[in-house]
Formats: structure tokens, C-alpha cells, sequence
């Protein structure tokens, strides 16, 4: 059936979630250990796009594969076009764009909490404002995050995506062209309307 010759390898796997990534970085370092016996596998200049769509909404948790987890995160909408027979086959509306290998309404979020096993009632004062929104109607809206700087970083074959952000950051976090976030006084924040509360240490002095 599998039409083998001598000399070949043959692979079983058993199962859906546990082996496909483990198959799939098997077969990367087969190219990588061809790759370096001298064997031409991957032309580096050529560039393949890969859409995916369809994107299971859960998967199983890695501690405990008999509970679900968000796939992506739970604020993702399901998609409706394909009715799911069971939970670990519903379908969310999110997607991935690869190149060379590399929200809905309040009723649905809390299913989708109460799914995953959290605490809605507790988490729900840090979720209120959006919850008053949603209750009212998501409006039509749409995005698309295509990751750009690492886009041109795989393109260029530069080493790090650092080479490629406009506005790299530290480890810190800190701005060094702009140096940000750094201190704004009371007269930059007047005409927006902004005022800062500070804290007040031991002595009654505030700080900042």
C-alpha cells in the first residue's frame, strides 16, 4: 500500500492532537539533517504562502486532556457555516498565514468561559465593560493582524525580528527613541482632559 523499498522509513501514528505537531517538527528536521548532508530539500529563495482557516475553537488542555482550552482566546466567534456535532468539533472564525513554515455577544462568551472551566461569576467585574457593550449588539467590524515585521523579517533572512520593528523595545520594555513611558507633566495633560491621582507614601507626600 505504501509502495516501500528498501532502505525506506515508515511512520505510524496513533491519534490526532498528540502526533500531528510531533510529525510536523519531524519532518522539519528530516530537511534540516538532509539539508546538511548537502542535499538540496527547501529553495530559501522562494516564498509559500499557506492560508488556514477553520480553526477548532477548543483543544485539549495539556495537563489534563479530558478538559478544553481556548485554542486562541475566548473572545474568538464561532463559525457558523459548520455545525458542530460536539464541542471538541466546533469551528471558531480565526485564521494563521504562514509563509515558508513558519467577538461575539455576551450568552456566547460566558458558554464559551463556563466551557473552559473558569470562574465567570468572579471574573466578571474585570470583563463589565465589555459585557454592558456586547449586550447591546457587537457592531459589524473586521481585522487582520499579518505580523509584518515578521513578514519582511523572513523575507530580508534577517536573524531577528528586532531588525525590522520600527519602535524596538527593551527588555524592559522601555522606548529608546522616544523614551517612553516616561513622566508627563500637569500642563501636557490639560488639554486632554487627563488628570493622574498619584499615591501618597507613609508621610502623606505623593509619589511618583
Amino acid at each position: 500500500m505504501a509502495q516501500a523499498r528498501p532502505r525506506d522509513l515508515l511512520l505510524i501514528s496513533a491519534g490526532m492532537q498528540e502526533c500531528r505537531p510531533l510529525l510536523g517538527k519531524l519532518r522539519l528536521q528530516c530537511a534540516e539533517l538532509l539539508e546538511c548532508s548537502g542535499m538540496a530539500v527547501r529553495n530559501p529563495s522562494a516564498f509559500h504562502f499557506l492560508s488556514v482557516l477553520d480553526f477548532p475553537l477548543f483543544l485539549p488542555k495539556e495537563d489534563d486532556p479530558g478538559q478544553l482550552d481556548s485554542a486562541h482566546h475566548p473572545f474568538t466567534t464561532v463559525c457558523q457555516s459548520i455545525p458542530p456535532v460536539s464541542l471538541w468539533q466546533v469551528r471558531g472564525q480565526h485564521y494563521d498565514l504562514v509563509m515558508n513554515k513558519a467577538s461575539e455577544q455576551q450568552h456566547v462568551l460566558e458558554t464559551i468561559l463556563k466551557v473552559m472551566n473558569l470562574d465567570w461569576r468572579s471574573k466578571r467585574r474585570f470583563l463589565s465593560h465589555l459585557l454592558e457593550a456586547l449586550d447591546s449588539g457587537a457592531p459589524p467590524y473586521s481585522g487582520i493582524a499579518w505580523g509584518f515585521d515578521r513578514l519582511v523579517s523572513i523575507i530580508v533572512g534577517t536573524p531577528s525580528i528586532r531588525d525590522m520593528i520600527a519602535f524596538p523595545k527593551s527588555f524592559r520594555g522601555h522606548d529608546l527613541m522616544s523614551h517612553a513611558p516616561d513622566f508627563v507633566s500637569e500642563n501636557e495633560l490639560k488639554p486632554y482632559h487627563i488628570s493622574v491621582n498619584w499615591p501618597e507614601d507613609s508621610e502623606g507626600n505623593q509619589e511618583k
